[in-house]
């Protein structure tokens, strides 16, 4: 058993949210969230009883039923009460699902004037679904690995809102590693997106395995030859990291790409099509115009002249041999 716990706190000990700017609003968690994250932390809670929290957010129950019932859940019949898809969910998935919907509608609330939410939302969802079909090779935790990616980069619209000057500087900046935006605000802040969102997620009690996925999301292919993490929701969903956006135009993909060659089980352009299914069947009501498979053929026909665009690429793929073609 791995001490999410022990990682988090490592990961986190140089840092605390004092250090940020203090005219900066974080945003706060749904009060239902928050009450059904302490609750249903006691296994003696009934079912019943977090059913009756969900219910006092309106919001949050159209959304966990309409999700519940979404074309992508496979389900025969329609789950009608918060009950019953608390019961069909189970408590650890339940608690998974309320905070990706809870924190989703608390960032959505933030608009920023560099990043179109529209594009983001879809790209984080690409990411998630791309990170639970890693976790699945992995035979990690599929829930843990949706959620965190889902949540790596929620900060982001806040923070460029917020820091739009110091954020504009670096868009005009051309960079080709996926870890530069972290590197970038280092630079700047002496803190980055990632150890932000990690720290604010512990505050909210979200689960440590889920923080420790926010927290190392920028650490690229090399996370597949950890020890510990190589083979968790935590590699998976750095991985999903590698998935460019519109912040951020770099070589991820062809990271990706390379990773194919040393482990059989992935196959980027299977994975490409399953994530589009998967998302068209989310219909979570926003246009996507950046298939990952589009951008995956985009990829091959352009294959030839990456090779020099990745310095780093090739030595952070050799870290992985000993690991990826076995994992799953």
């Amino acid at each position: 058993m791995i001490d999410w716990a022990a990682i988090r706190e490592e990961g986190l000990s140089d840092f605390s949210l004092s250090v940020m700017p203090p005219n900066l609003a974080l945003p706060a968690l749904p009060h239902a969230v928050t009450r059904f994250l302490e609750r249903s932390a006691d296994e003696d809670v009934s079912l019943e009883e977090l059913a009756r929290i969900v219910e006092t957010d309106a919001g949050l129950t159209v959304e966990l039923l309409k999700r519940v019932n979404s074309a992508s859940s496979g389900l025969s019949v329609r789950v009608k009460s918060v009950g019953q898809a608390l019961a069909l969910l189970g408590r650890q998935p339940s608690r998974m699902f309320l905070t990706t919907i809870g924190t989703e509608g608390a960032i959505r609330a933030r608009k920023s004037k560099l990043i179109n939410q529209n594009s983001f939302w879809n790209v984080c969802l690409q990411r998630a679904l791309f990170a639970r079909e890693i976790a699945r090779l992995l035979a990690a935790d599929v829930d843990a690995a949706f959620a965190g990616a889902l949540l790596q980069d929620f900060l982001l619209p806040l923070l460029t809102n917020e820091l739009f000057d110091a954020y504009l500087e670096f868009v005009g900046l051309v960079s080709t590693a996926p870890e530069a935006l972290a590197q970038f605000e280092q630079s700047q802040f002496d803190w980055d997106h990632a150890m932000a969102g990690a720290c604010l997620a512990f505050q909210w009690n979200l689960p440590d395995e889920i923080v420790c996925c926010m927290l190392y999301h920028h650490a690229g292919l090399r996370i597949l030859s950890h020890p510990k993490l190589g083979k968790t929701a935590v590699a998976a969903v750095a991985l999903s990291a590698l998935i460019p956006d519109a912040l951020h135009t770099h070589h991820g993909m062809q990271q990706l790409a390379k990773l194919e060659g040393i482990w059989p089980d992935f196959n980027l352009e299977s994975l490409a099509e399953t994530v589009d299914r998967l998302q068209a069947e989310a219909a979570v009501g926003v246009r996507n115009d950046f298939p990952l498979a589009r951008r995956v053929k985009a990829l091959c026909a352009e294959r030839p002249q990456t090779d020099g665009g990745a310095a780093t690429t090739t030595a952070e793929t050799e870290g992985t041999r000993t690991v990826a073609p076995s994992a799953g």
